[in-house]
């Protein structure tokens, strides 16, 4: 596995481990009335009693049970999962380098749409002074405040962990600022990591979700995440026959196509086993647009499979994957089993693997699982001074 990282989608300019459908340049996809003006809305009566999926998504993830590290390396997308968490962490530390580079001793993140509390090893790591957790979902917040009291009481004697705020609120209806324990506490970072799609149902929830990322960031702070790519998106539903795609680990369907408004495009998001909720195309121009009204710019936009390509060519993120198991050995070990019996999955590692100089095993993802995670992309913002 060491070995085959190496020669991994990109780790030193060869191609035959990542499917060229991950690897491609966005194409510029004109998407219909997707840019169209405010008042060519349609604002027929259905549309104002468009019902409100706050509520449908925090039932989910409350509802979602929490496993453990066994049951986790049983599901088909382990090493998908792994791959978004190892992605996750190297954008967070990068940032953390540079907030830390600038000088800041101190740094304070909030963490919204923090969930269970995947990411507090991160901020852990990261020597972070101080974290506030937000998310729609209670139960979810609850079990992030538990894993952080758990962190708390198992680590060493001598090291300092972070200050927390645990906040169980709808961060598209509801202003933070209002609720946090210290009101002058300004944040040097907010993290955003696969929910700001969330709030794109309507420009008001858009817009105070953008408002509680960015209003309390210091002059130089970052707003990172995550987010569906939308022109990847519609580009796949116009290529598909029906009002869906996907394949055995993913599902993306649709209400329609050819129309695609601002605010409330949705669709219905199934990832085996993790997710099932409605979400919202976020037209990034206008995500762009709208963070200028808190003074922010943006400085990195890449799909995943771009953001990996570039990453995994240094030796520490390297380690880093292998370390989080964040691909997947192919072949696998004599007598182990791949995450599906379905050789066709792999036919790109195994072309890759047929070259010569290619040392085995080669880390990679099944087929699926890379047309999955590459409907995503990175956002970095930074606040202006």
């Amino acid at each position: 596995m060491e070995q085959g990282e190496k020669k991994q989608g990109g780790a030193n300019g060869e191609e035959g481990a990542t499917p060229a459908a991950a690897r491609e340049p966005e194409q510029k996809l004109e998407l219909k009335r997707l840019n169209k003006g405010e008042d060519e809305e349609d604002v027929s009566p259905a549309k104002k009693l468009r019902t409100d999926h706050s509520k449908e998504v925090a039932t989910h993830y409350n509802t979602l049970q929490e496993v453990g590290l066994a049951a986790r390396s049983q599901s088909r997308i382990f090493y998908m999962r792994n791959f978004n968490n190892w992605l996750k962490s190297v954008l967070i530390g990068e940032i953390l380098e540079k907030v830390q580079g600038a000088g800041s001793r101190d740094v304070s993140v909030l963490d919204l749409g923090c969930g269970k509390g995947g990411d507090l090893l991160k901020w852990r790591r990261g020597g972070i002074s101080h974290l506030v957790c937000a998310d729609i979902a209670e139960v979810s917040v609850e079990q992030c405040q538990t894993r952080y009291e758990d962190m708390k009481r198992r680590s060493h004697a001598n090291e300092k962990i972070f200050r927390a705020q645990f906040i169980a609120a709808d961060c598209s209806k509801e202003l933070l600022s209002e609720k946090l324990d210290d009101p002058k506490l300004m944040f040097d970072i907010c993290s955003c990591q696969f929910v700001y799609h969330y709030s794109f149902e309507s420009e008001q929830k858009a817009d105070m979700m953008l408002r509680n990322a960015c209003e309390r960031l210091k002059p130089g702070g970052f707003f990172i995440g995550t987010t569906p790519d939308a022109y990847e998106l519609v580009k796949r539903l116009e290529a598909s026959d029906s009002l869906s795609f996907g394949n055995e680990v993913f599902k993306v369907s649709f209400e329609s196509k050819g129309s695609y408004p601002l605010f409330g495009c949705q669709y219905h998001f199934n990832l085996e086993g993790v997710v099932d909720v409605p979400e919202f195309l976020v037209y990034f121009p206008l995500f762009e647009h709208m963070a200028k009204r808190y003074n922010m710019r943006l400085v990195l936009k890449q799909r995943f499979s771009e953001f990996f390509d570039e990453k995994v060519k240094k030796d520490q993120h390297r380690s880093l994957m292998m370390k989080m198991m964040a691909l997947e050995p192919f072949p696998c070990e004599a007598g182990g089993q791949q995450a599906t019996e379905n050789t066709e999955q792999y036919c790109h590692a195994k072309e890759h693997c047929d070259k010569a100089g290619v040392r085995r095993p080669v880390g990679t993802l099944s087929r699926s699982e890379w047309d999955a995670t590459s409907i995503y992309l990175v956002f970095v913002f930074q606040k202006m001074s």
